[in-house]
């Protein structure tokens, strides 16, 4: 299949490249780019106007929950990867804390194979321990072995630091990248929201941004001690931006990631007491938002995820007895948009959310170089759109953003070539 992208505005951070001009796809890949490329006109199956659209490589998420295996009434592999195409996501890491655990390289496979016919590129995090219940390692060696590209007990940290030093030792020999979920459960523990003047207000229990900062201490020491690499994931306070920023300055080879949600909403929005606005980590208060903004500028958080994580109606209906977790992929692109705009340039949030993930990743994405799989995002970064739960393609609608406008539109997703979303 050959089809020909007219007169988008090109821009890959990959390449620094910025320029107005054409893309041409040939056999799934980016076959060639220029200023215009009337003579691959009579080549194309498909020539598509996008006057007026940035084509940017395919988002890739590096913090996604399936929920499959054993989990699929709230979303399913193919679900999952629908929603993410229509977000302009076409890579994706998968996170560990499915029904079995994916602690088994029969597990990682088996996902892996079926994931061949989805609409995104998927990738897949394995535990640390055995059932994440952190008392035995996994096999990590095997575990690689299987697919697996990263190591994590996501959810939970690692709860022996003993076990957690062998890993971060072994990981880097065998490819392998620790993302730590950082929380100290016992400070965590009973608590529904950020503990703050709003938790108090309301009269329910908080969790102390203490809880995140503990475990971005230790995970940070830890990795600094046997000099290994580490990725924290999902960073909401101010206190663990200034403890990355710290390490980053020493020397040691940590990068980070924070969420849409983290730049756009504080703990203000769980006054409606609607269980869609709580996650882990909670929405924090406007100076930790402020600081995450000021650590994406300066290149403390390296990377934008989503943590995507769904559940069904019934289970968020109660707010004191919810699930933590929200919905994100297909609004994420949106949603960085709207939180950074005047802050950072469209280059720098798509390298944010494409190209230094992929890096980070060791994956190939995150580039629109010749020769590479024509993964291509088309959005409108002047449109808006009001996100209505109803119309989300995943199977769970659990978004914290429900009624609000955002900034930019997904017009046109491609996967190796091939369009997986269009809404041109």
């Amino acid at each position: 299949m050959t089809v020909l992208l007219k007169r988008a505005r090109i821009l890959d951070p990959s390449q620094g490249l910025d320029m107005v001009g054409d893309i041409f796809l040939k056999d799934g890949k980016i076959a060639e780019i220029g200023e215009d490329l009337f003579s691959r006109v009579a080549e194309a199956g498909e020539v598509l106007d996008c006057a007026g659209l940035t084509a940017a490589p395919g988002l890739v998420d590096m913090h996604v929950h399936l929920r499959d295996p054993g989990l699929t009434y709230k979303e399913d592999l193919f679900t999952a990867c629908k929603a993410a195409a229509a977000g302009g996501v076409t890579s994706l890491l998968a996170m560990p804390n499915t029904r079995p655990a994916m602690d088994s390289p029969a597990l990682v496979r088996e996902l892996l194979a079926r994931a061949q016919s989805a609409d995104a590129h998927v990738y897949t995090t394995a535990c640390v321990t055995k059932g994440m219940r952190g008392e035995e390692l996994t096999d990590l060696a095997a575990l690689k072995e299987a697919g697996a590209i990263a190591l994590s007990d996501d959810g939970v940290p690692v709860g022996n630091s003993r076990l957690l030093l062998e890993a971060l030792e072994q990981a880097p020999k065998l490819g392998l990248k620790i993302c730590a979920h950082c929380e100290d459960l016992e400070l965590a523990k009973g608590g529904l929201m950020h503990k703050g003047n709003v938790s108090e207000d309301m009269g329910v229990p908080g969790i102390p941004a203490a809880a995140e900062d503990c475990g971005t201490a230790r995970e940070l020491a830890a990795a600094a001690s046997v000099g290994a690499p580490i990725h924290i994931c999902h960073v909401s306070t101010k206190g663990s931006v200034e403890m990355i920023r710290d390490y980053k300055r020493r020397g040691v080879t940590v990068t980070a990631e924070t969420c849409p949600h983290y730049l756009l909403l504080t703990d203000e929005a769980l006054r409606a007491r609607d269980a869609d606005y709580r996650m882990n980590p909670p929405l924090r208060g406007e100076d930790d938002r402020q600081a995450l903004i000021e650590a994406l500028k300066d290149g403390t958080i390296d990377a934008i995820s989503t943590d995507h994580a769904p559940h069904t109606p019934k289970e968020k209906a109660d707010f004191y007895t919810a699930p933590n977790g929200s919905i994100g992929m297909e609004t994420s692109l949106c949603a960085a948009l709207t939180a950074l705009e005047g802050v950072l340039s469209l280059s720098e949030i798509v390298e944010k959310m494409s190209t230094a993930p992929a890096r980070i990743l060791g994956i190939e994405a995150g580039t629109l170089q010749v020769g590479a799989s024509a993964d291509i995002v088309l959005f409108d970064p002047m449109g808006h759109w009001t996100v209505d739960p109803e119309k989300l393609h995943g199977k769970s609608r659990n978004t914290p953003f429900k009624g609000m406008t955002l900034r930019g539109r997904v017009a046109v997703t491609f996967l190796q070539g091939k369009k997986v979303f269009d809404n041109h």
